[in-house]
């Protein structure tokens, strides 16, 4: 009787079916919670995703930034490094002012050194062409410093003197036994550049100085040729030649001369004097 009991309450409660459906449907929503859930997370994550890749961007790009600054404070450092050695390589410019002014101060201590030297030496050539052209004044009885003067050597006896005027040309001028040619007459300084013919042979003589006699022998002549300059104008000099009254040929016609008829021994011809030329 029970069990005729029992199954009718089970045959007459829910049956079977709709109890699965419900569950069925209770799963559905749980799973569909369950899904919108985990969308929602992954949504979620992948903003938290995005935020953290700007970030690490953003980083990235300080970094960079930052490297940047530190290789150009790197490189300012090294240039900073090179201006300072080479700063204390070249010296400062009031040191290097002060090396110059004494540089040339002991330039100018040498120029001046040298300058009294070479001072000292023209001073002692001077005194030597000096005390030469005394010597020579001495031998030959003196120097004419103009017409009158030479007219009172000539009066002597003891030389013949040729007086010239001449101009600057290309031709030679004969006064004696010489040829003379003026090439530079200079009138600051009183000197004359000379070209002298004697014996056919040319002769150079530069910067004969005023009143300095120029000496010389030929072949023929006892006593030395002498040239004065007594006069420097320009293009033009005017002086003489001194030359030996006799000839070795002559000195030896007269050693060897035979007394003439009147018992006096006879005298050498004397020699003509040369006009000067006009120019």
């Amino acid at each position: 009787m029970l069990e005729d009991d029992d199954n009718a309450l089970l045959n007459s409660g829910p049956s079977r079916g709709f109890i699965a459906a419900v569950v069925a449907v209770v799963l559905c929503v749980a799973f569909g919670i369950y899904a919108l859930h985990e969308h929602n997370v992954t949504r979620s994550l992948n903003a938290q995703n995005s935020q953290l890749q700007a970030s690490l961007k953003a980083q990235d790009s300080q970094l960079h930034q930052l490297a940047t600054t530190v290789d150009q404070l790197a490189a300012q450092q090294q240039q900073a490094a090179a201006a300072a050695a080479a700063a204390a390589e070249k010296p400062s410019p009031v040191t290097a002012r002060r090396v110059v002014i004494h540089h040339r101060r002991a330039e100018d201590s040498r120029y001046k050194k040298l300058q009294s030297q070479l001072d000292a030496q023209g001073k002692q050539i001077a005194d030597t062409q000096n005390d030469l052209a005394n010597t020579r004044t001495e031998l030959s009885g003196g120097i004419a410093k103009n017409h009158t003067e030479l007219v009172v050597l000539e009066k002597k006896g003891e030389r013949n003197y040729f007086e010239f005027d001449i101009y600057k040309a290309k031709q030679f001028s004969n006064h004696g036994d010489v040829g003379i040619r003026l090439r530079k007459a200079n009138i600051k300084h009183q000197y004359a550049d000379l070209e002298l013919l004697v014996d056919d042979r040319s002769l150079t003589q530069k910067h004969v100085n005023l009143y300095q006699p120029i000496m010389f022998y030929t072949p023929n002549s006892p006593q030395p040729i002498e040239l004065v300059i007594n006069d420097i104008t320009k293009n033009h000099i005017h002086g003489y030649v001194s030359a030996s009254k006799y000839s070795q040929s002559d000195l030896a016609a007269m050693s060897n001369a035979q007394p003439t008829a009147n018992g006096t021994d006879a005298q050498p011809p004397q020699r003509q004097k040369l006009t000067v030329p006009q120019q």
